[in-house]
């Protein structure tokens, strides 16, 4: 079983992904990570050389070699292209982590690695989370509202699972 934990730049996946996966005990996977290790280059200079559009492929692509019995987090933006989406679905289940915007900016405006975030002001980042959001939703399984402990957000999600 493969759970893909999705939702806005700074949602906690990949915190509550790793924790999630301990407790699980099965293998964790940064889908952001994994692109950055095989493409030899960090996301800034994949979105600066090719555009965002190569990202979203490279996300569709690498999305099908996770393990299996792992936990992945993906990117931000992942889910929002239907073939990753669809990958996502057919080999496990999709979790959206549903952080409120003021949580996931507070997170993310300062990172560099968040080209999205980095190069935009506050205004088009909320245009981006709002627009992002109910496309999270129509393509998760489930849906858990991330606004507690990581404790809390891990029971709800095993709950659910």
């Amino acid at each position: 079983m493969k759970i893909y934990l999705c939702g806005f730049m700074g949602c906690g996946k990949s915190r509550i992904g790793r924790e999630l996966a301990r407790k699980l005990g099965m293998s964790f996977a940064d889908l952001d990570r994994y692109i950055v290790d095989n493409e030899k280059m960090t996301i800034p200079e994949i979105f600066e050389k090719y555009g965002e559009p190569h990202f979203r492929g490279l996300e569709a692509k690498y999305i099908a070699e996770m393990p299996d019995n792992s936990v992945v987090a993906l990117g931000g933006g992942a889910i929002i292209n239907e073939k990753t989406a669809a990958v996502a679905r057919d080999n496990g289940k999709v979790i959206f982590l549903d952080a409120d915007f003021e949580t996931c900016y507070g997170r993310i405006k300062d990172d560099k690695n968040r080209p999205l975030a980095y190069n935009n002001p506050k205004e088009k980042v909320k245009e981006l989370y709002d627009s992002r959001r109910p496309v999270y939703t129509e393509r998760s399984d489930i849906i858990i509202e991330a606004a507690g402990t990581p404790s809390a957000i891990i029971a709800a999600i095993k709950e659910k699972i």
